[in-house]
């Protein structure tokens, strides 16, 4: 898979596929990678050119000492939007990756055509999910994350993706996945526990946007979404169901239909001028 060179020396993997006019960047959520998207990037690379990346630190992307705070993520972001995308493109976040997608949209709101914001949300961590939290960090640095498994899947999954005994497969795949994730994902979970949240800057957030959100997403539930259509002026709101936090997997057809009829609207309205703000 090719690499991207942050202007920092990170090394960012990204895989590049699909066709079109216009390209759809995927980021993805904390503890994940770039393999969440797996179905939404084959249903719509008909359409358009794909791109989905792996955070600094996450999947196959380099490791840092240090700048997994969501400022930093944005840089990433922004350098790889910068050097392979030829105008403005749809990003589409989930969780993390919707807390980059936001500040991108406010701070350079002439990278993107659209914005999608998958379970995720405006505000910081609540103080008793921040500490919980932080816990549980703290015992995945000694004992590895995988000791933890029971503790994440339902931070990561709903219960109907759990308990659903036809798609064990798939649950299996990404159970292995979250108990194979190294030690330094401490790094990301501190960098999105300690985030500060970006309700001023909602109202600086002008492109198209779809919130989507999970109906059985505890993590970052439905009022979080509601919050943040609220405060985006040209946004609105889809539920998927049945759906934990992990949406894109759990509900991939929905998701995916979600996506392609909102793209679809978009392309086919006149391009905005948009311009930045100090």
């Amino acid at each position: 898979m090719p690499t991207f060179t942050t202007p920092h020396g990170i090394d960012l993997n990204y895989v590049d596929s699909g066709a079109g006019e216009h390209t759809v960047v995927f980021a993805h959520g904390l503890l994940m990678d770039h393999g969440m998207f797996e179905a939404q990037r084959q249903e719509l690379g008909v359409r358009y050119r794909i791109l989905a990346y792996d955070h600094r630190g996450q999947g196959d992307s380099a490791p840092a000492e240090d700048g997994y705070d969501m400022d930093s993520l944005t840089e990433d972001a922004v350098a790889l939007i910068t050097a392979q995308v030829t105008g403005p493109c749809h990003f589409v976040g989930l969780s993390m990756g919707g807390f980059v997608g936001m500040r991108i949209a406010a701070r350079y709101p002439e990278l993107l055509r659209s914005l999608t914001l998958i379970d995720s949300s405006a505000r910081a961590e609540g103080f008793v999910d921040r500490w919980r939290y932080r816990l549980l960090n703290s015992l995945a640095r000694v004992l590895g994350p995988g000791a933890l498994l029971r503790f994440i899947r339902p931070v990561v999954f709903g219960q109907s993706f759990l308990r659903d005994p036809s798609r064990r497969i798939e649950r299996e795949r990404w159970e292995h996945h979250l108990q194979s994730l190294p030690r330094r994902i401490v790094g990301p979970i501190s960098g999105v526990l300690n985030r500060s949240g970006v309700e001023s800057e909602l109202a600086y957030i002008r492109c198209p946007t779809l919130v989507i959100v999970g109906n059985e997403d505890q993590t970052t539930p439905l009022i979080e979404a509601e919050y943040m259509v609220k405060g985006i002026a040209n946004a609105r709101l889809e539920v998927v169901s049945p759906s934990g936090h992990s949406s894109s997997i759990e509900a991939p057809a929905a998701v995916s239909a979600a996506l392609l009829q909102f793209l679809t609207a978009v392309d086919d309205q006149p391009t905005s001028v948009v311009t930045t703000h100090a």
